[in-house]
């Protein structure tokens, strides 16, 4: 049997990247899969289509995670649309790099409200239909910058810390009502969003990895499907670094 079989799976910003792992690894074990990003354009209707032909049921949604009332919209279309709502990813997320000294307030605000209040958002919205089912997997997306900070990154650090402070006040939340609430904080992934870097900076990452390799997409995925499937039902509150070692 499928470790998710049978249950249904809510991923944000997930059209491309870590998001689109997740989706289609969640929907290759058996899981129907709902995901949203802020415009339809090509690589979301790719995905779209890339998770229907896995055989499961799979939409997409165009949907702003930073803003509540368009995620609570969101949730109950897709509780409507499937029944019933098992794992939520909060995945959505955006970087807006500088150092403090030339960073403004538009470029700390945003990257707050897009990383850190999409959480809130989601899990506000999805913690109603948990609750009734008294059962569910939050998995909530950090990053080693959030564990141990990192120059020029203030604002995306704050809001993955903050992240990793949600989590664990969720978990004692809901924890008694079956519903549990984990982070995963990848370190250097190789995605659009560091592909951009240069060749000396990517080398310079992997120098202070152990593994000496940045990660993939489907080495994060890899874990929020131990976390989304009965694997892990004792985990709770708690943070996995996917990140070679580079954060111990």
């Amino acid at each position: 049997m499928k470790l998710l079989e049978g249950k249904t799976a809510v991923i944000t910003g997930a059209a491309r990247g870590i998001g689109k792992a997740i989706a289609l690894t969640f929907a290759r074990e058996g899981a129907n899969v709902a995901f949203s990003d802020m415009v339809r354009n090509e690589a979301f209707e790719q995905t779209e289509k890339e998770l229907n032909a896995l055989g499961v049921k799979a939409k997409g949604y165009t949907s702003d995670a930073s803003s509540l009332t368009d995620s609570e919209k969101f949730i109950d279309e897709v509780a409507a649309d499937f029944g019933r709502i098992d794992v939520l990813v909060n995945n959505a997320g955006i970087t807006r790099d500088a150092l403090l000294m030339r960073m403004t307030e538009e470029q700390w605000d945003l990257v707050l409200k897009v990383n850190l209040k999409s959480a809130f958002n989601l899990t506000k919205a999805v913690q109603k239909v948990m609750l009734k089912q008294k059962f569910g997997s939050i998995i909530n997306m950090s990053s080693v910058v959030g564990v141990a900070g990192n120059a020029g990154q203030s604002n995306y650090s704050a809001s993955k810390a903050g992240m990793i402070g949600f989590t664990k006040s969720i978990a004692q939340e809901l924890g008694s009502r079956n519903i549990r609430t984990n982070a995963i904080a990848p370190g250097f992934i190789i995605t659009d969003m560091t592909g951009v870097l240069s060749e000396e900076v990517r080398k310079g990452f992997e120098a202070r990895i152990p593994l000496r390799r940045g990660g993939t997409p489907q080495d994060v995925a890899n874990v929020a499907l131990f976390l989304a499937s009965d694997l892990s039902s004792y985990v709770n509150g708690q943070v996995i670094n996917v990140c070679g070692g580079m954060t111990m």
